[in-house]
């Protein structure tokens, strides 16, 4: 089984560029599952249920969520109504709209996703390591593979959370950053694992926003607007090969 983990998707061009493109992806590398990040979809400011759809459309199986959850106010009922397609973060609190993992059935395995937030210069949340550990106790036994969505800024404590479940968590990656880091890699205990997948989203800016009001907002210290940039569309994402319910392979391309 090969399984697709897509970066960030921002704005709607980016959805338009997996519509175009991933279909052909999937068959060229024979991909059974595609995850996304779906946070920044709509316009960098959160996903909107119709966004949602749209990026489902693409041949996206799965979105992924962040600090960017509630942004848009339509995304709580689709949360709560669709879990098998769309998750929020696990360690915010257990009334927010939604949920934090979901059991997939694929090829006959079952296929424990979860997310999380971090807490290193992120907004404050629950404990991510305690979220985890308890969504891993929760459904012991009733799982196959488990897959963890790390949306997080440090990377130490990206690093951090991956080794804490290496051997417990199948495949885990990051996310938030817009950056692909280079050490797609199996972790001592068998766990697969890189950083940050890195985005789906415009070349010609700074992490997708536009390079001028990002500018302005760091060296005028004034308040800008951000908007997506223009300029041609690519997409990061890691494939994550498996032999039954062990990783064996991870492979990091761009399309």
């Amino acid at each position: 089984m090969k399984i697709l983990a897509i970066g960030d998707i921002v704005g709607t061009r980016a959805i338009a560029h997996l519509k175009q493109r991933l279909w052909n992806i999937r068959d060229r590398y024979k991909i059974d599952f595609v995850i996304a990040n779906g946070e920044n979809a709509s316009e960098i400011h959160g996903l909107s249920s119709s966004d949602a759809r749209a990026v489902l459309d693409t041949g996206v199986d799965f979105i992924t969520m962040g600090n960017h959850t509630w942004n848009k106010r339509d995304i709580y009922a689709f949360l709560d109504a669709n879990p098998e397609t769309i998750i929020r973060p696990a360690n915010y609190p257990g009334s927010a709209p939604g949920y934090g993992y979901y059991i997939v059935d694929i090829q006959g395995y079952k296929m424990l996703i979860m997310n999380v937030l971090g807490q290193v210069f992120m907004d404050a949340v629950g404990d991510p390591f305690d979220a985890v550990e308890l969504i891993l106790a929760r459904e012991e036994g009733n799982y196959d593979i488990s897959i963890l969505d790390i949306h997080a800024e440090a990377t130490s404590e990206k690093y951090a959370i991956a080794r804490a479940f290496d051997g417990k968590v199948d495949i885990m990656f990051g996310t938030h950053t817009h950056v692909p880091t280079a050490d797609a890699h199996i972790l001592p205990s068998g766990s697969a694992y890189v950083t940050d997948l890195g985005m789906t989203g415009p070349r010609n800016g700074v992490l997708g926003v536009d390079a001028e009001r990002t500018l302005t907002k760091m060296r005028m210290h004034m308040p800008a607007q951000f908007v997506v940039a223009d300029g041609e569309i690519k997409a990061d994402a890691v494939i994550f090969d498996l032999d039954g319910d062990r990783v064996v392979g991870v492979q990091r391309i761009e399309f």
